[in-house]
């Protein structure tokens, strides 16, 4: 039975997905039976027993189902990280927030697997990824630019976004290719290996002059 004739079946007795959350799973689910390349909206709207105007009210692609509610978290992480003591050092507020930002309950915790298989390997989604990741790269970037009084656009508040990037990247590739490690302690070591010092003659030279 293919796909669309599965999904054309009578769902009696379903209620309606009425959340992200619970529309991204049953989207999680079908991709990783059928594909993300064979799987459609409409697919995916019949599954969750929606239609697909319903559909567009809560993602505006399929290729944002993978994220689930990524703007919310992102806000999560700005505030989380504007809450930090201006005592801690810097790659310490990160690497605390980045590891709250990653933290799920269990019961979500096979639904983020799926969504980093996704994320990380399926090539039709890397383009509308790296959208994604410019948006994470931002908030970081924001942070550590205020934290040292430069544009967030400065090398040095890039170089700390990238890395920090780069980092969490690594984590998830090790955490799905050994499926009984946990996430969190990836992401802790991965973190852990990362010179925190920043010269501070550094970001002096980056500083513009102050207008007067």
């Amino acid at each position: 039975m293919t796909l669309s004739e599965d999904a054309a079946r009578p769902r009696m007795g379903r209620a309606p997905s009425t959340t992200h959350a619970e529309l991204s799973h049953t989207a999680l689910r079908l991709f990783m039976e059928h594909g993300f390349d064979e799987t459609t909206v409409d697919d995916i709207a019949r599954e969750a027993g929606i239609g697909r105007r319903t559909f567009f009210r809560y993602f505006p692609s399929k290729n944002d189902l993978p994220w689930g509610e990524f703007d919310e978290m992102l806000d999560g992480m700005r505030a989380r990280l504007a809450d930090m003591p201006d005592e801690m050092p810097l790659m310490e507020q990160l690497r605390i927030a980045i590891l709250d930002f990653n933290r799920v309950p269990d019961a979500e915790a096979e639904y983020h697997r799926r969504r980093m298989e996704l994320l990380l390997h399926v090539p039709t989604l890397l383009a509308h990824s790296t959208l994604r990741y410019t948006a994470w790269r931002e908030v970081v970037a924001e942070h550590v630019a205020g934290r040292l009084d430069l544009p967030a656009e400065d090398l040095v508040p890039q170089t700390m976004a990238w890395t920090c990037l780069g980092v969490c990247l690594a984590a998830y590739e090790q955490w799905l290719r050994e499926p009984e490690s946990d996430l969190i302690d990836q992401l802790d070591q991965a973190f852990g290996m990362i010179d925190e010092r920043i010269d501070p003659r550094l970001v002096q030279a980056h500083r513009r002059p102050r207008r007067a």
